[in-house]
């Protein structure tokens, strides 16, 4: 009957892989993954031929930091998202001078109140009092405190 081997070079190297893969799950950074592929790439190369312990861990440093090197950048542009060189924080708030939105909480002069707008409460204040229900456009924000007129 032939059993696994626990202390098979491969074996041992395919766990490492997953050990890194699994923590680049914990601290993503897009850097850890890439010596997951090294300690697989060690384990296929024990595989196929035995091969020294020194060899082993030159594969693995070497493979490491050439598929390191080489994937980073692309990956990361796929993990990462689509973002423009210029970003402006306040743009998105900013589109909201000049919408509508309905009161949902009164608001008093000088005491915010709530607002409904595209389906989020959001901080209310105006220079008069504005009923539950009432319609309001927004003329202003400060932070995130919008400032309202009745429409």
């Amino acid at each position: 009957m032939g059993g696994v081997n626990m202390m098979d070079p491969a074996l041992i190297w395919f766990v490492v892989g997953l050990v890194f893969l699994m923590a680049e799950l914990i601290a993503p950074g897009l850097v850890i993954v890439f010596f997951g592929v090294g300690a697989w790439i060690v384990a296929a190369v024990c595989l196929v031929k035995p091969i020294s312990l020194n060899l082993q861990l030159i594969i693995f440093i070497v493979t490491s930091a050439v598929v390191l090197a080489c994937l980073r950048n692309r990956f990361k542009t796929l993990f990462s998202g689509h973002t423009t060189a210029v970003q402006n924080p306040n743009k998105d708030i900013e589109d909201f001078v000049g919408k509508r939105a309905v009161v949902k909480e009164t608001i008093v002069p000088h005491k915010s109140g709530k607002v409904e707008l595209n389906g989020t409460l959001w901080n209310a204040d105006a220079s008069e009092e504005i009923a539950i229900g009432e319609s309001v456009h927004i003329v202003s924000i400060d932070n995130l405190l919008l400032k309202v007129k009745k429409s």
